[in-house]
């Protein structure tokens, strides 16, 4: 049954490494999803590039920022790049990079100290102001914040759009009985924004990667089989940490190896099919077991000779061949039943 469920799950687009997800998957009553990438399209776009230092224009901003995220694989970040080259400003080159998880990036470019990364983030290393925290923003925006020489020199304004198949593969799984949480790095206001365009009414946004592994320990501690589903590095730790880790197939290389399940095609429908697949798959083994202690019990009483007390009757060991071999078909092909059946592809 694990091995036949795993073939049909990998023909709907649902990789399974091991078959203890397969299993647990059916048990899971708490799903934590991760926003970026999972919830959302995974590609940001740049809205508002606004200079917050006289002496360094909006292009100048943007040239610092696209070369401190440069070397990041962040989605944000490849957002602030991409943007750079669609304007033709060359990145500037950093040295000294460093990337804080769940944070920011930082590095040095022609003697200036640069800082990039959320409000937060850059107002724990001391260099942003509770006022400039509050500068007003579209809630479901995401903010970023450059620092040079420990001042503020300017924000860019990043937004994320809902996968268009985001809203029905969640309700699907609140249908299952599911508890869903969004577990965002982003501030809770936008977390919360995205929450609301999809139907989800538990979030938890502004925590780091190891926040996120320990939010998955307190559920668990609370006697919840938890799933996670996300694609960053920044989720990795959750991944490997949940009951069962869902990784979206174009998530990261690192995301995907700390899951137990890929998504190939990246979105939650995906989650949907895995659940009804896992359902599936214990139903079809608990009718195997059936099956196997219904003929065992049967059959070993007749073997052992019951009968022959009352009535003389012997089984014939031919006849208990041919019924152990009957015994194993029936299994099997039970078991391969599980290759037609119904998971919503389209």
């Amino acid at each position: 049954s694990i091995m036949v469920g795993s073939g049909r799950g990998a023909l709907a687009g649902v990789l399974i490494r091991e078959a203890r997800a397969l299993e647990t998957l059916e048990r899971v009553d708490t799903l934590v999803i991760d926003k970026t990438g999972t919830i959302t399209i995974g590609r940001p776009v740049v809205t508002e590039v606004i200079s917050l230092d006289p002496t360094v224009d909006n292009d100048g901003l943007l040239r610092r920022a696209a070369g401190l995220e440069l070397p990041s694989e962040h989605p944000l970040g490849e957002a602030i790049v991409r943007l750079a080259r669609e304007r033709n400003i060359q990145p500037c080159p950093v040295t000294e990079f460093e990337s804080i998880p769940g944070g920011g990036v930082a590095g040095q470019a022609d003697g200036e100290k640069l800082l990039l990364g959320s409000p937060q983030f850059l107002e724990s290393r001391g260099v942003l102001s509770q006022a400039e925290t509050e500068r007003p923003v579209a809630d479901e925006m995401t903010v970023v914040m450059l620092a040079i020489n420990g001042l503020v020199a300017g924000r860019i304004t990043i937004s994320d759009q809902v996968k268009p198949n985001a809203v029905e593969a969640i309700e699907a799984l609140r249908k299952a009985g599911l508890r869903l949480i969004i577990l965002s790095g982003d501030r809770e206001e936008t977390a919360s924004a995205i929450a609301r365009q999809v139907g989800i009414e538990e979030v938890i946004g502004g925590v780091r990667p190891d926040q996120k592994e320990s939010t998955i320990a307190r559920l668990q501690s609370e006697g919840r089989v938890v799933a996670m589903a996300g694609d960053g590095i920044n989720d990795a730790p959750a991944l490997a940490r949940a009951d069962v880790g869902i990784a979206m197939g174009t998530g990261t290389d690192i995301a995907i190896e700390s899951a137990d399940i890929t998504l190939v095609r990246g979105d939650l429908t995906g989650l949907v099919r895995a659940r009804q697949l896992s359902a599936a798959t214990m139903t079809n083994i608990r009718q195997n077991l059936f099956f196997a202690f219904a003929y065992n019990a049967l059959g070993i009483p007749l073997a052992a000779g019951i009968l022959y007390p009352a009535f003389g009757i012997l089984l014939s060991p031919m006849i208990a061949s041919a019924a152990m071999t009957f015994s194993s078909v029936s299994v099997i092909s039970n078991a391969l039943r599980l290759r037609s059946v119904a998971l919503g592809e389209s």
